[in-house]
């Protein structure tokens, strides 16, 4: 098999007439800078937009590959390189381990001799070409031996930091190992059909007129099936059809379902990208919506949001947890709090947050969503209702904050929520059942003011 091969589906494939795929050292060199950068504290999404276009699929595909595969690539570095090495060196070296150590996305000896083909073309790197050559080459001698050596290596094992394993375990007996294996598997494409604009059915008719697979998982969700571009989806510059995954669809039914107030003033807290902003709308259409984010950057991305589903909200760049700057006094009917939070929920989209993260982020990040709560309760109407969710999958970030804020407030009560929710491994396409078959892990809350 040729350096330029594409034997794994999430690589770019050769389309007819398609350039010379970029040689695989290439995107090797690339995708070691990528996991240098992350081992120094940046995320992968913010750093692939500085790789050059032809290489950043392959770069994107092979450095999310080498994040889910990490912990068992610096394991297997210390069996076989035990003296310190240069950052760019350690970095070529396990991106290439992870690679080895994973799924297969090449064939092991080309995987070998392109490695050192990237070794030698960089500077950086070039002294240390033949000891990389030495390193994989053994551990493709010694395989089982070294595989037998980690074993007792839970970091190894399940490819997180240990710190987030003891807590998934500590917190969740029944499914902490569930969400370790889903982490390693690539998130679907879910969509979300805009009620407003079309039917699933239609939808679903348009997709398969396109040559499109895709099935209805229930509501307003569907999972894409054959891969595609975002642009490229049918219905998707129309407004038919964003992009949001079925845990995060809950959400806005959730607190607008039973509602019994016509026209209500809703807040939605922490609003960017503008998702589930939109889905409000969607939903009611007559909803007065107001959505803050404290990052205009992102506050952006929202209005582009809404303009293309042909919606209009109040958007204000603000903090939520600092109302006096931009409340007008008047109170809300329902709030919708997706608070920040550790993201560990959506580490199969993004596989860089478990090594991004440090367990001191989990109480940082505790005491700012207790901050919000406290803040935006006052906001609410007598019989009004607030969501409080998180992307995470650590009680730190859900039922503990519930917990904590319904001994703070005796006005508040706990309505029927789902709780957790748990990501499922297979089958795909399948409908979400209550608290699993998800794609992503999260946690809702539904909180009446008496």
């Amino acid at each position: 098999m040729s350096a330029t091969a594409r034997p794994h589906p999430n690589l770019p494939p050769e389309g007819e007439g398609a350039k010379r795929q970029p040689a695989l050292w290439e995107q090797l060199n690339q995708t070691a800078q990528a996991i240098a950068q992350m081992r120094a504290g940046h995320s992968l999404t913010a750093w692939l937009p500085t790789v050059a276009p032809r290489l950043r699929p392959g770069v994107q595909a092979l450095s999310f590959h080498a994040a889910r595969h990490l912990g068992r690539a610096l394991a297997l570095r210390r069996l076989l390189a035990q003296r310190p090495l240069q950052p760019p060196v350690e970095a070529l070296l396990c991106t290439a381990l992870a690679l080895l150590a994973g799924e297969a996305m090449y064939p092991d000896f080309t995987l070998v001799d392109q490695a050192v083909q990237a070794a030698r073309r960089n500077p950086r790197t070039r002294a240390a070409a033949g000891l990389l050559n030495a390193c994989l080459r053994r551990y493709l001698r010694e395989r089982a031996a070294l595989e037998a050596a980690m074993q007792d290596d839970a970091q190894a094992q399940w490819n997180h930091p240990l710190w987030w394993i003891e807590m998934l375990r500590r917190d969740h007996p029944q499914h902490w190992q569930l969400a370790l294996l889903a982490a390693q598997q690539p998130a679907p494409l879910v969509l979300r059909v805009n009620r407003q604009r079309a039917a699933a059915a239609q939808v679903l008719a348009r997709f398969e007129a396109a040559g499109l697979r895709a099935a209805w998982l229930g509501s307003d969700a569907m999972e894409l099936l054959t891969p595609r571009p975002v642009e490229a989806i049918p219905g998707f510059a129309e407004g038919h059809v964003s992009v949001q995954s079925a845990a995060a669809q809950r959400a806005a039914p959730l607190l607008l379902e039973g509602l019994q107030t016509s026209a209500p003033r809703v807040l939605d807290a922490c609003a960017a990208p503008g998702g589930k902003t939109a889905h409000l709308l969607e939903i009611d259409p007559t909803a007065q919506v107001t959505a803050l984010d404290v990052d205009a950057t992102r506050m952006e991305r929202v209005r582009e949001n809404l303009t293309r589903l042909g919606m209009q909200a109040r958007c204000e760049v603000a903090d939520a947890a600092a109302p006096a700057a931009w409340w007008d006094g008047q109170a809300f009917d329902a709030i919708l709090l997706d608070a920040p939070c550790s993201a560990s929920g959506i580490v199969r989209r993004h596989p860089d947050i478990r090594w991004l993260r440090r367990e001191s982020d989990i109480a940082q990040l505790a005491a700012r969503q207790d901050a919000l709560l406290d803040a935006l309760w006052p906001l609410l109407k007598p019989g009004g209702r607030l969501l409080y969710c998180t992307c995470s999958v650590f009680r730190a970030e859900g039922a503990d904050r519930t917990d904590s804020f319904l001994r703070r407030n005796k006005d508040a009560a706990l309505l029927p929520s789902p709780g957790h929710l748990w990501p499922t491994l297979e089958p795909r396409g399948e409908p979400v059942g209550d608290n699993g078959g998800y794609d992503d892990g999260f946690f809702f809350a539904l909180l009446e003011k008496r």
